[in-house]
């Protein structure tokens, strides 16, 4: 994903610098270099990724409400 997000950069810099002819450029190859940004890759990271975190968080939680119900017979509530 990175690399994708550098090319992006600097493809954005060189069309600032040439001004109307770098928009154009950019207009002219803009699906072409679309098409070539792997999708599905970076969906299925991403999808990896909301795993990852939805699977810590409900760990943490089942953590967190055990600690409390430890807290609370403790206290004998």
């Amino acid at each position: 994903m990175v690399p994708i997000v550098r090319a992006a950069g600097v493809g954005a810099r060189w069309a600032g610098k040439h001004g109307a002819r770098g928009a154009k450029w950019a207009a002219e190859r803009g699906e072409e270099l679309w098409d070539r940004v792997p999708r599905d890759e970076i969906r299925d990271y991403l999808d990896d990724a909301r795993s990852a975190i939805q699977n810590t968080v409900e760990e943490e939680l089942a953590d967190l409400r055990k600690s409390i119900r430890r807290q609370r017979r403790k206290l004998g509530i």
